[in-house]
């Protein structure tokens, strides 16, 4: 059997910047997973002593906070910044950019609407920047909203710019005036282009990454549409003897938190079976 991997994969330049930010500040904490890849934080609490606070009381026990990628509510943020804490921010400049327009837009009068999951923390820390906020992962969760004339719609980073089309469509027949800021991150988009390309021709895809990252389940679901037999898994451990048998084809992606180190693990384990 023959191993391919996608054209592009693995860390995103978000990603790689914060784990260089939390690499150089040892003996910190992060306020919440600093990403999503759970392997990937054991080895940065082993190695660099960076600790993981799951709550703003615990992080504020902390001289040094490191601000997650995926950022936290404005709220939190004034918080700690109105302590004696050192804050070293690594939430991804991608993430940044919808905070800072929903905080705009909304300033103005727009009615917010956001592309996204209402419980991950990425959407969460950007809804907390606007006042009148609406968060929706399809167009069915829209269609008994009553908007205002001026809505601006944003997206999650992680989402699929086909369905942030439709609901860009819909919004589009319900207001005067929609404003629409494409917020899906590029890194993203390259990834699941090419899981949705080698899906295709493979027998067998196996996608590499946290089971709570957004990115690494939409990758999963992209692969699932052109072949049945996709998986996925956290790391090499958890593959099985039988999703190979009598397969020509095994194609591997990975979610954008997910490092060289599990991947490589992952491609050897499967060429041993």
């Amino acid at each position: 059997m023959e191993v391919k991997l996608a054209k592009k994969y693995g860390f995103c330049f978000g990603v790689k910047r914060a784990i260089n930010i939390a690499e150089k500040n040892k003996h910190a904490t992060t306020f919440g997973p600093l990403i999503h890849n759970a392997k990937e934080i054991e080895r940065l609490q082993k190695d660099f002593n960076v600790s993981l606070s799951e709550t703003l009381n615990q992080a504020q026990q902390f001289q040094s906070i490191i601000v997650r990628t995926h950022g936290i509510t404005k709220g939190d943020l004034e918080t700690l910044k109105n302590q004696q804490i050192h804050i070293v921010d690594a939430t991804c400049p991608f993430v940044t950019k919808p905070q800072n327009i929903v905080e705009k837009m909304s300033n103005e009068g727009y009615q917010i609407v956001i592309f996204g999951d209402s419980n991950h923390p990425e959407v969460m820390g950007v809804a907390s920047y606007g006042e009148d906020v609406i968060i929706a992962g399809s167009v069915e969760e829209l269609e008994n909203v009553k908007f205002k004339k001026k809505v601006a719609l944003v997206s999650q980073t992680t989402k699929q710019p086909k369905l942030f089309g439709e609901i860009t469509a819909f919004l589009a027949t319900k207001v005067n005036e929609c404003r629409v800021f494409n917020t899906i991150c590029n890194a993203t988009f390259d990834n699941q282009s090419a899981v949705d390309e080698l899906s295709r021709e493979v027998d067998v895809m196996i996608i590499v990454g946290g089971k709570n990252s957004s990115n690494t389940k939409q990758l999963l679901k992209i692969a699932q549409k052109y072949c049945e037999n996709s998986y996925l898994v956290e790391d090499e451990n958890e593959l099985e003897r039988a999703w190979f048998e009598n397969k020509k084809l095994c194609g591997v992606s990975a979610g954008a938190s997910t490092p060289d180190w599990i991947i490589q693990n992952v491609v050897a384990k499967i060429e041993q079976i």
